[in-house]
């Protein structure tokens, strides 16, 4: 099993949003960063464990747990003309980017914000620190532990 962190800006797409889905599960699309995609496409997994980050807000910060419950495959939304993340450039022989499905697991009991992540000493290689603008990133064992203590869990 692997571990990640997935960002959503809650005004486009929160935890308390995903929480309302049949099942609480939903695809995650829209991705258009190519190391998010590659991510997506290659090495995020069925059972693999999600933090979801409410990004661009006042305080960003970790408030849920999400299970991936699909492997990586093509974003529809790329190829709809409609979509806010369409691509003229995806083709169905081309996908060029990918998406996963999600289930919320749990909220955390304590939302983990950006500033404890920064100052927490056994947090300061995580991607969220260094490569900031980057909407999924992975996330060590040890570091997921940690937030977990942290937000309650």
């Amino acid at each position: 099993m692997n571990y990640w962190l997935f960002k959503s800006e809650p005004s486009c797409f929160s935890f308390q949003d995903l929480q309302k889905r049949p099942q609480a599960t939903e695809p995650w699309d829209g991705v258009r960063n190519y190391q998010a995609r590659n991510f997506l496409r290659d090495q995020i997994k069925t059972g693999d464990k999600v933090l979801f980050y409410h990004s661009s807000i006042a305080v960003p910060a970790v408030v849920g747990v999400c299970t991936v419950v699909r492997e990586g495959y093509p974003d529809h939304t790329a190829l709809n003309p409609q979509a806010d993340h369409f691509d003229p450039k995806a083709t169905p022989e081309k996908p060029i980017w990918y998406m996963v499905d999600v289930k919320a697991e749990k909220p955390l009991p304590r939302e983990v914000p950006l500033p404890v992540i920064r100052e927490h000493p056994a947090l300061q290689k995580m991607p969220l620190i260094n490569r900031s603008r980057l909407s999924i990133q992975p996330v060590s064992e040890a570091e997921f532990k940690v937030i977990m203590e942290l937000g309650g869990l």
